[in-house]
């Protein structure tokens, strides 16, 4: 049996975390919304990664062309900080503005109340068939909530355990940052796994191949997650409400999509392995198009954004920007991989 357990333990270390990236994500997406989270963990996870890749790959990339694109990620993550904050501007102004009606609405009913104890026994539905005839239309308008408006984010708060109405900015901003920071160091730890750039492994063992590597850093990407997530069922964060293996496991609507979502994640990362072992990890760690696709589901599924200020849309819109010009950017900055 070869000696190779330095670079098993780098790809390992590597699955570790990107689970961490990954859970920490899922709360961001509550917090932050979509759009921003994936765009800031992405181009905080280009801007540790790709500096750490280029340097363990021997500078194979464009400097001139390289560290360019990776200032435009880090605007476009100071952007998207922007966006999330002026985007929780526009909600409390929106449910402020909601609660202000809700009162004069309240008072204007009392006298209506009143007013309705007047009427003659004529005019009240004869039965219940005749009163029940507003009855759908009513149960349709609340039914259909129009997306961006306080309606809509009191119902999605309503909906889902993770409660962020009235939390600190800071906090989701903070859950992105730790997204973006593991996310950085996963694709480092596999190109050690696969290079041994710290010569780690004794003379004559020779390197694991990117199919090997990637068996092992799946593999503690899921032990890290069954472990991460039964912590959590039952020591919960962020106000989640405790649960249990057994209901999780008698619960699986959905269960299908996350499944599907983490063979789509898998496929992802082995292309992008196998890119970086080619190409260099710097350049193919950067090139991706999962931020610009997920504010896509976001915005238009999602109704993310929606009756938002023209402030946020600037912002969004510049974000989005930024971060497509510094995917264009670090492309060119690929180049073939020298042999060790």
């Amino acid at each position: 049996m070869q000696n190779n357990w330095p670079s098993v333990l780098f790809a390992t270390a590597g699955g570790v975390t990107l689970s961490l990236g990954t859970l920490a994500t899922q709360y961001g997406w509550a917090f932050v919304g979509l759009s921003v989270t994936e765009v800031m963990a992405s181009s905080l996870k280009v801007v540790i990664g790709t500096t750490l890749n280029y340097f363990l790959d021997g500078r194979i990339n464009k400097a001139e062309v390289l560290f360019p694109g990776v200032g435009c990620f880090l605007i476009a993550a100071i952007l998207g900080s922007l966006v999330h904050s002026s985007n929780a501007a526009d909600n409390e102004e929106k449910l402020a503005k909601s609660l202000a009606n809700y009162s004069k609405n309240t008072r204007n009913s009392t006298y209506e109340d009143l007013t309705k104890q007047l009427l003659d026994e004529e005019e009240r539905p004869k039965d219940l068939e005749e009163a029940k005839v507003d009855a759908p239309e009513d149960t349709q308008k609340l039914e259909k909530v129009e997306a961006g408006t306080a309606e809509f984010l009191v119902d999605l708060e309503e909906k889902r355990s993770i409660k962020v109405l009235g939390s600190h900015t800071l906090l989701g901003l903070g859950i992105v940052v730790f997204a973006g920071v593991f996310y950085a160091l996963f694709t480092p730890a596999f190109n050690l796994a696969t290079n041994d750039q710290w010569h780690t492994l004794p003379a004559g063992v020779p390197h694991l191949v990117v199919y090997t590597a990637f068996f092992y850093f799946s593999l503690a990407c899921f032990a890290a997650s069954v472990g991460l997530n039964v912590w959590f069922l039952y020591r919960p964060m962020v106000g989640v409400p405790r649960s249990t293996v057994a209901a999780y496991l008698r619960d699986g609507e959905g269960r299908w999509l996350a499944l599907l979502a983490g063979m789509v994640c898998g496929l992802g990362n082995a292309f992008t392995f196998m890119a970086g072992q080619a190409a260099g990890y710097a350049a193919a760690d950067s090139v991706q198009a999962l931020p610009l696709v997920s504010t896509f589901w976001g915005v238009v599924l999602f109704g993310e954004y929606r009756r938002s200020s023209r402030r946020t849309y600037t912002l969004l819109a510049s974000m989005l920007l930024t971060f497509a010009v510094a995917m264009a950017v670090l492309m060119a900055s690929s180049n073939h991989r020298r042999p060790l």
